[in-house]
């Protein structure tokens, strides 16, 4: 059995991930076609079919689409998948289809920093917004008579985790539709459809593509209404990623499983190292046992990611740290083959200590990532 209680697929991972969205063999024709660069069709007469304009869609999206549901919903055939141009666009395709004015809508307080921008233009379109955290299910105290509850489980910087079924009984029980960010998880880490969100979101760009060098987002769902009006809000704003990017995009899924194992395992093989040293405080991982999400994480997550977050003592040694680290580089962003680290006060929309480090963990060798990281903090010291 799985963390989440069910049986697990009949395909491992690494075999789903390689084979995703693949099409059916074509003799003499390449077993992932090339990017389609096509802003019109041929169209004689009726318009019906799939591929008219290319706002509206494109078959490298089609293959794309077909490998994320293959990963978010496995056997699944009533789940509908739709790319967009990034992860806020998918974020804001579901927040601005869905609501309404007069409609209130829970957000995590302690999600992506974005959130607060999205916070001001819905309450701009009359949309009442209610926020908790996302630890120890408390959105639950503020869900009542809302329209979209939005959650992100691990929570973005902190890796705070609730439950999201619990949180999805409950939501469902009041007629409350339910999405979840799962960038952080990705969908070998945590399905959140199996889980009974109604939307699963994410960022592409992070540890789905995982070479720092796509910016895309997707929304998985599986209820064909609320996903018609996914579809539309795409074609009217028209948010929607390239055909070279879609094609990237694709071919890096490929090697997911292979790089999620070797960063999480590696990320815990960090939180360990970090957890003895006594400069470090509020170390937060979920895979670590002691972890206060570790025992909900455990029973929903089947891969715990490849962030680790923690404080240092003052700005002034945050900086110095990453000054120092020879194989992390100082940048935003997470989820890249390249070991990533940055002080997230310095943007501003995060409620973090000014010593705050969010460290996204490559596929370097564990013993050379945890030597470089061992070596900073000593040469940090005041």
């Amino acid at each position: 059995m799985s963390a989440t209680g069910m049986c697990e697929d009949p395909v491992g991972d690494g075999t789903r991930a390689v084979r995703a969205g693949l099409p059916e063999p074509v003799k003499h024709e390449p077993t992932l076609p090339g990017p389609v660069f096509a802003a019109h069709f041929h169209l004689p007469g009726e318009v019906a079919g799939p591929y008219s304009y290319g706002r509206d869609d494109n078959p490298t999206w089609t293959l794309l689409e077909n490998a994320i549901g293959e990963l978010e919903a496995p056997g699944r055939a009533d789940v509908e998948t739709l790319v967009f141009a990034s992860g806020m666009a998918a974020i804001s395709a579901v927040l601005f289809s869905q609501l309404r004015a007069g409609d209130a809508v829970v957000l995590p307080s302690d999600g992506y920093q974005a959130l607060p921008l999205v916070r001001a233009q819905l309450e701009a379109y009359g949309v009442e917004v209610r926020t908790a955290p996302t630890g120890r299910d408390a959105q639950l105290e503020v869900l009542e008579g809302a329209r979209l509850l939005w959650i992100e489980s691990p929570s973005n910087p902190g890796l705070d985790v609730c439950d999201i079924r619990r949180l999805a009984v409950a939501a469902h029980a009041q007629g409350t539709l339910v999405a979840v960010d799962n960038t952080l998880a990705t969908p070998l880490g945590q399905r959140p459809l199996a889980l009974g969100a109604d939307f699963s979101v994410a960022s592409g760009t992070k540890q789905l593509t995982g070479h720092g060098d796509v910016l895309l987002g997707y929304v998985a769902g599986r209820d064909a209404e609320v996903m018609a009006a996914v579809r539309r809000w795409r074609k009217i704003v028209g948010a929607i990623p390239g055909p070279m990017e879609s094609w990237l995009a694709h071919r890096s899924i490929a090697t997911l499983q292979l790089r999620a194992d070797r960063q999480n395992a590696t990320a815990l093989t960090v939180a360990e190292a970090l957890r003895q040293r006594p400069e470090v405080s509020g170390l937060r991982y979920p895979g670590l046992p002691d972890d206060p999400a570790h025992k909900v994480a455990s029973r929903q997550m089947r891969r715990y990611g490849c962030v680790v977050s923690f404080t240092l003592p003052t700005r002034a040694r945050a900086e110095r740290f990453l000054a120092a680290l020879r194989l992390v580089e100082d940048a935003t962003s997470f989820g890249g083959v390249r070991s990533t680290a940055e002080r997230r006060a310095r943007w501003g929309g995060d409620a973090v200590p000014e010593g705050f480090i969010r460290m996204s963990i490559g596929a370097e060798d564990p013993g050379d990532l945890v030597a470089d990281i061992l070596r900073a903090l000593a040469e940090s010291a005041d």
